[in-house]
């Protein structure tokens, strides 16, 4: 197997969220536009310049990134789109990389957005895959709670988590969230009783360990350093990058995911190992898969996550490990496939997350989850990044 290249000359910046709404009668695309003039308009780059484009939406709908072109007057030599779900934001970020190394584009950007109107979530569930279409949504059990609630019951099961270990994650995400004026439910304080006591919905899974669909972008900018230092903006570096999909794939229940398959070459190429990693965002539509990234990534043990976040802080300004500090989907909401987090990453590297900003971060890590295809989630992808040259932008 041939090992991964450096990710040499690239740099990140421009990261932007367009603020979260439970409901909105914008289209997906509204927001994904939105997303892009705030980037050109933080930046000062002419929309002229963006010759690259990759997308992530769960609800465009009959739209698709090549329609988009046409709507935003873009006229890309390089488009995707990432259909990964949770794990897109990554994905996006490491094929963008590539294809600046190679010269395919100059200036990318990439961006995941979403509407949430009042039978948008139905119709994605409905229509999510043939897996639910033909095996799951006939016999009345669709959307991801039911899957979610089996793996955390044998996760339970195996390595003998408790209710109050995922509690932890959620109550730390819910102070993170505090202290974001774009997480949806930061007015809301979130206590261990209180999650404790919340009404069951799936088995194991009760209202709070689910993560809440709306309607949000978020977005950033690629391009190579030699453009970033020209213009003159904060930029990150991406130390490493990977993915694999369809992992374990014989495993009866998934209790664990890709990560572990390349993490090593990961810290090799990005020259550093879990103890230099100043924030980590996991992809948390549900707490147990918090625990299986930070697992998969190397953070702990295979089965000790439940040990690990009892005993460390994951709060933005606790001194443990900082874990999706500006409140992951978990508080935030659920918007544009798995971005949430990279944009996060980029601000904190950036010195520029406001007031969940991780005291002297440089050095970050994210990685994505996705399309679970109603018994197991099919994606998963790591990024390491770098902050070089930090700094907000207005």
């Amino acid at each position: 197997m041939s090992r991964p290249q450096p990710y040499t000359g690239v740099a990140i910046l421009a990261p932007v969220t367009v603020p979260y709404a439970r409901f909105s009668d914008h289209s997906a695309a509204w927001f994904i536009g939105n997303a892009l003039a705030t980037m050109l308009r933080q930046t000062g780059i002419d929309k002229k310049e963006v010759d690259g484009l990759s997308i992530s939406s769960f609800t465009l709908g009959s739209d698709s990134a090549v329609s988009l072109t046409e709507h935003f007057g873009l006229v890309p030599r390089w488009l995707e789109q990432i259909p990964f779900g949770g794990s897109s934001g990554v994905v996006s970020l490491r094929r963008a990389a590539r294809a600046i190394q190679n010269g395919d584009a100059d200036m990318i950007a990439c961006i995941g957005g979403d509407t949430s109107q009042t039978q948008s979530f139905k119709e994605t569930v409905a229509n999510f895959s043939t897996f639910s279409t033909d095996a799951v949504y006939p016999y009345g059990s669709p959307g991801p709670n039911g899957p979610f609630s089996l793996i955390t019951q044998r996760y339970m099961d195996t390595y003998g988590a408790t209710r109050e270990d995922f509690g932890r994650i959620a109550v730390s995400q819910r102070y993170n969230a505090n202290h974001n004026p774009n997480a949806l439910l930061g007015h809301k304080t979130l206590t261990m009783e209180q999650y404790l006591q919340a009404r069951p919905i799936a088995g194991p899974v009760h209202l709070f360990d689910c993560v809440m669909p709306c309607a949000g972008a978020d977005g950033f900018l690629v391009t190579s350093v030699a453009r970033a230092e020209a213009l003159g903006l904060p930029y990150a570096t991406l130390l490493a990058a990977d993915e694999r999909h369809n992992a374990f794939h014989q495993d009866p229940v998934q209790l664990r995911g890709g990560w572990s398959l390349f993490r090593d070459d990961l810290y090799n190429l990005a020259g550093v190992g879990p103890q230099d990693i100043d924030c980590l965002q996991t992809y948390d539509d549900y707490p147990v898969i918090c625990m299986l990234q930070m697992e998969g990534l190397g953070f702990c043990e295979q089965g000790s996550a439940p040990e690990f976040v009892r005993n460390n802080s994951l709060s933005f300004d606790g001194g443990g490990l900082p874990h999706n500090t500006n409140g992951g989907q978990l508080s935030v909401g659920q918007a544009g496939c798995g971005y949430l987090g990279v944009v996060e990453t980029i601000k904190q590297v950036l010195n520029c997350a406001g007031d969940h900003q991780v005291p002297s971060a440089r050095i970050g890590m994210v990685s994505g989850y996705g399309m679970v295809n109603y018994d197991r989630g099919l994606c998963s992808a790591a990024a390491i990044v770098r902050g070089e040259k930090q700094g907000g932008l207005a």
